[in-house]
């Protein structure tokens, strides 16, 4: 049952300290010496998860140092603990417990569950979990977590403001992009009434006043917000002085594009040919996912803080600052695959409709998706408890990535799992499940399907590395026409890997000899990494030096002193490396 904390332990074991293994999800505890303080320790402790996303609390690891002495024990009994637990938390906090036998020492794991509602110790102390830090919660904290695990949308409620409020611009562009969109069912709202059309998009509530969220979408001066709902700034350079500044008001449906226009306007442009001819035009940040990532601020930030959503903008990198945390349950380490709850649903119904934003789960997806897509590093998500920052970073793209990702069967085009582990792979040699768990953020059995997945038809993308083909969780590594196609967008390159002994071989048993550049075509590498390949070829013995010439590209070289037999079949890459003319190395 707590088998998924075991790789933590055997890291503690080996010496590293338990403080610096604990996370959102994962506490170690010393038990207080009386029982009353124990139970209390870790009751609270236990509040500060519920109130967070869930998580283990281990009961016997002191913090430091690491190694044997880290493992004190714990010899509380779990059925008394966990009675305790539900007495000293209001409401009644149920948590599993069991015990594990570890480095000969007897430990206690709480699990404990995601709250459905909100969270205290019976002297009324409230906390909660962030990052590795339990903390006591403020009163506006207390109620926005109440409000949202009890459903109430603050968006839903009765603004006071009359239909007649609503901008004509604010309609006229609603009905611009429902007529725009290619889905026939949003195209048909775009010919309803404007009180019809006010319905559809959740404008309306049970008074027939506006709600919160129709204010916000579609009215000037919303009292929801503050004047500056958006803040844009625009830098020529990370530091320098800002070039410019937009304050916009609501309506959000205008401000949103207003803004957009904004970024566009001020974005580079990367054309990339891909093999086929057809052109891409690469800007310098996705504009879906930039679209994406206002489009969960101004959703998913907190409206009830009155501050707006700031977003920065230079060659360095682009930041779009929202208000409040991440909404409940929500944390960076599961935001991938965790089913994304709208902290206000009436609104975020409202930009969907509108084909502003992606359906629910689905916009974080998408910007790594892009970003991958067009050669850059995944976006930086950060949860600073008062705000959320999605930081995109400039940088040139990696058109090798482009090209290659673009030739690859459109699901796995489409699937951020694949996409992530090629990025990995172009900067790490070899992957397994358990490293790969947590960046694609799934378990390690869903882990091992993905790779195992791209190792099979139609992808071949990985292959298992010969030491661990026959393993239950093999580690895999890029396939030598992924390498090739890559080219120096993996940064190893695959330099010390059997196919370039192989390939080599293959070359010489044809023509009889090598040179740099005849390296440099074989495995797409600059005049450098061709010298360093043939500098290890040499060191080997594989080949050897024929030529007068001693420096330049026109080097050549012929077999060496080790260069396998042709008396047999040519070997395979591992016997290629075992027995080179006939001799074990």
């Amino acid at each position: 049952m707590f088998q998924d904390v075991l790789p933590d332990l055997e890291a503690i074991l080996a010496g590293a300290a338990a403080g610096k293994r604990e996370s959102s999800i994962l506490d170690f505890k010393v038990a207080k010496p009386g029982l009353k303080e124990a139970w209390a320790d870790l009751s609270e402790a236990a509040v500060c998860f519920a109130n967070a996303s869930g998580g283990t609390i281990v009961v016997g690891v002191a913090d430091t140092p690491g190694g044997r002495r880290a493992f004190v024990g714990c010899e509380l009994d779990e059925q008394t603990l966990r009675q305790r637990i539900y007495h000293l938390t209001t409401p009644g906090l149920l948590v599993e417990i069991g015990v594990i036998r570890f480095a000969d020492t007897r430990l206690l794991a709480i699990r404990v569950p995601e709250g459905l509602e909100v969270y205290s110790t019976v002297r009324g102390y409230t906390y909660h979990r962030i990052n590795d830090e339990c903390l006591p919660m403020r009163p506006a904290e207390v109620t926005r977590l109440s409000e949202e695990r009890r459903g109430i949308d603050w968006s839903a409620a009765s603004s006071t403001r009359p239909l007649e409020d609503v901008d004509p611009l604010a309609i006229r562009q609603c009905r611009r992009l429902l007529s725009n969109s290619v889905d026939s069912r949003r195209q048909s709202y775009a010919r309803l009434s404007d009180h019809d059309l006010l319905r559809a998009l959740k404008a309306v509530g049970d008074d027939g006043q506006l709600t919160r969220s129709g204010e916000l979408l579609l009215c000037g001066a919303a009292s929801s917000a503050m004047p500056d709902a958006l803040v844009y700034q625009h830098r020529k350079t990370q530091a320098g002085e800002p070039d410019a500044i937009m304050r916009l008001g609501t309506p959000l449906v205008l401000a949103f594009d207003e803004l957009l226009q904004a970024i566009r306007a001020r974005q580079g442009i990367t054309p990339v040919t891909l093999p086929d001819g057809q052109q891409l035009q690469i800007e310098d940040y996705p504009m879906t996912a930039v679209r994406e990532a206002v489009a969960n601020a101004l959703i998913h930030g907190d409206w009830r803080t009155r501050l707006p959503v700031s977003i920065e903008h230079s060659t360095q990198y682009l930041k779009v600052t929202s208000p409040g945390p991440l909404v409940a349950g929500i944390t960076v380490d599961n935001i991938l695959t965790k089913g994304s709850r709208a902290r206000h649903p009436a609104l975020a119904a409202a930009f969907r409709l509108l084909g502003l934003a992606e359906e629910v789960g689905q916009g974080v997806d998408r910007m790594f998706r892009e970003m991958i897509r067009s050669g850059r590093d995944t976006p930086l998500i950060t949860d600073e408890n008062d705000q959320v920052v999605v930081l995109f970073r400039g940088q040139a793209p990696n058109t090798r990535v482009t090209k290659f990702l673009a030739t690859l069967p459109p699901e796995e085009q489409e699937d951020t799992d694949a996409l992530l582990i090629v990025l990995l792979l172009c900067a790490k040699r070899t992957i397994g499940a358990k490293q790969l768990a947590p960046i694609i953020q799934r378990s390690e059995m869903e882990a091992q399907a993905a790779l195992r997945r791209l190792s099979n038809h139609p992808s071949m993308l990985l292959e298992p590395t010969r030491g661990t083909a026959n393993r239950t969780q093999p580690t895999y590594r890029l396939t030598a026409d992924a390498l090739s196609r890559l080219g120096n967008a993996v940064v190893y390159h695959g330099r010390s890997s059997d196919e370039v002994d192989r390939k080599v071989i293959e070359h010489m048993r044809d023509y009889r000899e090598i040179n740099n550049r005849t390296v440099q075509r074989l495995f797409d590498v600059d005049v450098y990494a061709a010298r360093d390949i043939l500098k290890d070829l040499v060191v080997r013995g594989l080949i050897t030096r024929t030529s007068e010439q001693t420096r330049g590209v026109a080097v050549r070289y012929g077999p060496g002193s080790m260069f396998p037999t042709t008396n047999k079949r040519s070997p395979s890459p591992g016997t290629a490396r075992a027995t080179w003319g006939g001799k074990s190395r």
